[in-house]
C-alpha cells in the first residue's frame, strides 16, 4: 500500500506543478494583454494628435471662401469709410 500512495504524492506533485505553471503563465499573458493595450492606446491617442495638427495646417493652407472673401471686401470697405472720415475731420482742424 505504501507503494500505491508513492505514485499518486508524486501524481499530485506533478499536477500542483502543471497548474502552478499554468496559472504563473496566464498570470504573465495577462499583464502582457493589458502592456499592449496600454501600449496600443497611446499609438491612438499620437496618431489622432498628429491628425489634429494635419488638419489645422489645411485649414490654414486652403482658400478663402466666397464668404469669408466677401466679408473682408466689407471690413476693407468699412475701413476706407472711417479712415476718409478721420481724414475730412482732420483737414477741417
Amino acid at each position: 500500500m505504501a507503494k500505491q500512495q508513492e505514485p499518486r504524492k508524486r501524481a499530485d506533485a506533478v499536477r500542483a506543478a502543471v497548474d502552478q505553471a499554468f496559472q504563473a503563465t496566464a498570470g504573465q499573458g495577462a499583464a502582457a494583454a493589458e502592456s499592449g493595450r496600454e501600449r496600443a492606446q497611446d499609438i491612438v491617442d499620437q496618431l489622432t494628435q498628429a491628425a489634429s495638427r494635419v488638419s489645422d495646417v489645411l485649414d490654414e493652407l486652403r482658400p478663402p471662401t466666397g464668404g469669408e472673401l466677401k466679408e473682408l471686401q466689407r471690413s476693407l470697405a468699412d475701413l476706407e469709410r472711417r479712415v476718409a472720415a478721420l481724414e475730412a475731420n482732420q483737414d477741417k482742424d
